[in-house]
């Protein structure tokens, strides 16, 4: 499985690209994708800032997108392609971003790396201490960050983040436990793509423990932990996990779940009250799924792209 299509929607509010001059497209401020002759507002979509291969530096089209478009109306952004990792002259968004911060004092919400595997593998995304994101941008309510690859975060607070996400083929413990160490009273989604060793997904379950815990974490209503190698060792950390009992959602899914873990999954605590269980992209066999169905009547099991069983070979959905 790879990600090989641009976001369309974000956060509720429809994806168009800022089209930059040198793209032989009008420089207007207007959405691509909004009619001829509308006036559709700043606001009312999700705007997507990049730059492409062989194309103008990103910060020169940044800035083309600051000059252009009503910014202070901006709620929703998408910031995609930066250039190659290997460019030095490859600036860093969250740089960019934080700068421009007065200029954009509507943002809400946030999707840093929306770069697709034409443009860089997940694994290549090289992000930065995007601690920053949260100290210059107190309102953002919703964020999403795709890559690890150099990725730092520190203990955040935050009154109104309701949604956080975080996709990689390997995220490090150190931002696994920034997560479980900050002040996020009103977050109600968290996803979190463990990925692999090989891509610095170390993290344990012991760096999950205030997550599971659940005490920093009173309004969370959907947790995924997902995409991780040590799928079965979290689902029997989650089989006993005080979080559980309020989740209306819970996703294991993108993982290597075998039997050994779903079966602490129908061992532990009760998973009736879920809404939503997804382990989808999993190890299962047909009789472990037949029985998570007949224990969970009432919720919606998505046990879809079921895996063929190979214990000497078992790979999440999302790595390279």
């Amino acid at each position: 499985m790879t990600i090989n299509a641009h976001l369309t929607e974000f956060a509720g509010k429809p994806v168009v690209d800022f089209r930059h001059e040198q793209d032989g497209e009008p420089s207007d401020g207007q959405p691509g994708s909004s009619a001829p002759g509308s006036q559709t507002s700043a606001g009312d979509v999700a705007w997507r800032v990049a730059t492409w291969f062989d194309g103008p530096g990103f910060g020169e089209i940044f800035e083309a997108f600051l000059g252009t478009v009503a910014t202070a109306e901006v709620t929703h952004l998408v910031i995609g392609y930066w250039g190659a990792s290997y460019d030095q002259g490859t600036p860093d968004p969250v740089a960019l971003l934080t700068v421009a911060a007065g200029r954009l004092p509507a943002l809400r919400a946030l999707f840093l790396g929306d770069i697709v595997m034409e443009e860089a593998e997940i694994s290549w995304i090289e992000q930065s201490d995007v601690t920053r994101l949260f100290d210059a941008f107190p309102g953002l309510e919703h964020v999403e960050i795709r890559g690890s690859q150099a990725l730092e975060l520190r203990p955040v607070s935050s009154q109104v983040l309701r949604t956080l996400r975080f996709e990689s083929g390997g995220l490090p413990a150190e931002v696994v436990r920034a997560v479980g160490d900050s002040d996020l009273p009103a977050l109600e989604h968290l996803d979190l793509w463990l990925g692999t060793g090989s891509y610095g997904g170390d993290a344990t379950t012991d760096d999950l423990a205030v997550i599971l815990g659940g005490e920093r974490l009173p309004a969370l209503r959907r947790l995924g932990l997902e995409d991780a190698q040590i799928a079965d060792d979290i689902a029997t950390a989650v089989a006993g996990a005080p979080v559980v009992a309020r989740l209306e959602s819970l996703s294991l899914a993108l993982g290597t779940l075998t039997d050994r873990g779903a079966e602490t999954l129908l061992t532990g605590q009760p998973l009736t009250h879920l809404r939503r269980l997804d382990l989808h992209h999993h190890f299962l066999s047909d009789a472990m799924m037949a029985r998570v169905r007949a224990a969970l009547p009432g919720v919606e099991v998505d046990l879809g792209e079921q895996e063929p069983l190979d214990d000497d070979w078992l790979y999440v959905a999302i790595s390279e």
